[in-house]
């Protein structure tokens, strides 16, 4: 791979991109629904909740019962819905605050932020997960130091950005930051679909093949470039060999 002008901003998918998608499938969904019911006897009137509840349709938010059921059909099908991710950050915070719950990096990555930022390079995160819940998983790593936020310099997701599919969305996300242009930003993502959009809208993008990820088809590495970990880039954020 050939890049016509140096890279700027690293654009970082979380799921089965930073950490592996078990994680979030048996571990943090599992965590939501368990919190869920225990959240809704004890703050179902509360303040505090009272913006995730009502962020619901109304035909869920009126019972505890019918928004319980719905989270849980929504979980199941891996909805990618706003009002969902907004409560799962919520349900999350208590058990990344109590360690019950740390984010398990892939080896690599911790050591690539460090790299890319104190080469000048600016790091921000996309995922369908809210922007809550983006900074607890990165505040709580299972690595030392645990807290990785200070590498990161800005944060989207479905609400501020849009759906991860879309070419507009990451137009989006290149206008909040006018100061680089698209060609200056490499999107690192495990997903096809995604990594075709970034392109499409003029950013650079490379698959990213972890371990537990579904196989790719043949033919994706026929058109895309695909690395299994992030040291397959060399100083210049070219895939090594290429």
């Amino acid at each position: 791979m050939v890049a016509s002008t140096p890279m700027k901003v690293v654009l970082l998918d979380i799921e089965g991109t930073v950490c592996p998608i078990s994680f979030v499938k048996d571990v943090l969904f599992p965590f939501a629904l368990k919190a869920l019911s225990e959240t809704l006897k004890t703050q179902w009137d509360s303040p505090s909740f009272a913006k995730y509840r009502h962020a619901f349709p109304p035909e869920y938010s009126s019972s505890k019962d019918a928004l319980e059921a719905h989270v849980k059909d929504l979980i199941e099908k891996d909805m990618k819905v706003s009002y969902l991710k907004s409560l799962q950050g919520y349900l999350w915070e208590e058990g990344y605050a109590s360690g019950d719950l740390k984010a398990p990096l892939f080896p690599d990555v911790p050591g690539k932020l460090s790299e890319w930022r104190h080469k000048g390079l600016r790091i921000m995160i996309y995922s369908s997960g809210s922007v809550a819940a983006q900074k607890l998983f990165f505040g709580h790593t299972d690595t030392s130091p645990s807290d990785l936020t200070p590498h990161i310099s800005d944060w989207f997701d479905t609400v501020n950005a849009g759906l991860k599919t879309e070419t507009s969305s990451y137009k989006t996300i290149a206008s909040k930051h006018p100061e680089f242009s698209a060609g200056e930003w490499l999107f690192l993502s495990d997903n096809t679909k995604e990594v075709d959009a970034a392109i499409e809208a003029g950013m650079r993008s490379v698959v990213v093949q972890r371990p537990g990820n579904s196989p790719l088809p043949p033919e994706v590495s026929q058109r895309l470039h695909v690395i299994e970990t992030f040291d397959s880039l060399d100083d210049d954020l070219n895939v090594r060999g290429n």
